[in-house]
């Protein structure tokens, strides 16, 4: 017993480095060499071999998958942040081309309409759903901005100015109670006199003074006359949304609501000059 203890150990060394050798040795021999020692070798060997071969193709396949979807989940990151980074940059650029297209719109209003104007930034507005007032930065360029100066924006009359204070200005909208404007329709040349209804859940407006023989139909857009010489003559004002003719009476009803969209309005100008060659004031207007 403790002659194999003495030797256990290098027993085992010399059988485990004598068994790889033999069967090394069975493998790269010529088949019509091999005697029945290296034949049974090679039969022990090969299912050893075929599955130390598939478990290290295995192994090769699921590690090489691990680093292909790690590849390509990193690069999958990569690309949704240069995703959302283009996308924000299609965001600002169509931002961008948007603000270009109302300035653009703005300068041709200010170069086509005859009469002095400044151009002036919306700022703020009443924090109800349908404000009565906004309140406006003015770039007067030394201008004197007053009360009572009409504000337009591309789409038509916005209101009149309310108070200045400094730079900026507070502006009534023409749906406000205390507006009010000469119009014509361009199609059948009908008058009327647009005031604000001062409807607190809507936008509406009434055309008073529209004589019951004028031919006014829903859908059609009253535009300053530029009676009063306030504002320049053309200017969109309120498009119809109801007409009442009745059988009595010297006028019909008009309900109009504004050209303007007061929730996207975000540029204006301020009339400055003095309205010329306007029409006179006709009397009841």
């Amino acid at each position: 017993m403790g002659f194999y203890k003495r030797y256990r150990d290098t027993f085992l060394v010399v059988l485990l480095l004598a068994v790889p050798f033999f069967f090394l040795r069975a493998s790269i021999r010529k088949p019509e060499e091999l005697n029945g020692v290296d034949r049974a070798l090679v039969q022990i060997a090969a299912p050893v071999q075929y599955l130390a071969s598939s478990i290290g193709r295995g192994l090769s396949e699921w590690v090489g998958e691990y680093f292909y979807l790690w590849d390509v989940g990193r690069d999958n990151n990569r690309l949704s942040r240069e995703v959302a980074r283009l996308e924000q940059e299609v965001h600002t650029l169509a931002e961008t081309r948007r603000e270009n297209d109302r300035l653009r719109k703005l300068i041709g209003l200010r170069k086509n309409i005859p009469v002095e104007t400044v151009s002036a930034l919306v700022t703020t507005k009443s924090p109800t759903e349908f404000f009565r007032i906004a309140h406006v930065v003015v770039d007067h360029g030394g201008a004197a901005i007053q009360e009572n100066m009409p504000v337009i924006a591309v789409d038509g009359a916005v209101g009149l100015i309310k108070r200045v204070h400094g730079d900026s200005a507070t502006v009534f909208l023409i749906a406000d109670s205390g507006f009010g404007v000469d119009v014509v329709v361009p199609r059948t040349l009908a008058r009327g006199y647009v005031r604000g209804s001062g409807d607190e859940s809507s936008y509406t407006v009434k055309v008073a003074y529209a004589q019951r023989s004028d031919e006014i139909e829903v859908g059609d857009v009253f535009v300053t006359s530029g009676v009063g010489c306030r504002f320049p003559k053309g200017i969109p004002v309120a498009r119809v949304t109801k007409v009442v003719k009745r059988d009595f009476g010297e006028y019909q009803e008009v309900l109009a609501e504004p050209t303007v969209d007061f929730s996207r309005m975000e540029e204006v100008l301020v009339v400055t000059g003095k309205v010329k060659d306007c029409p006179s004031k006709k009397r009841g207007r």
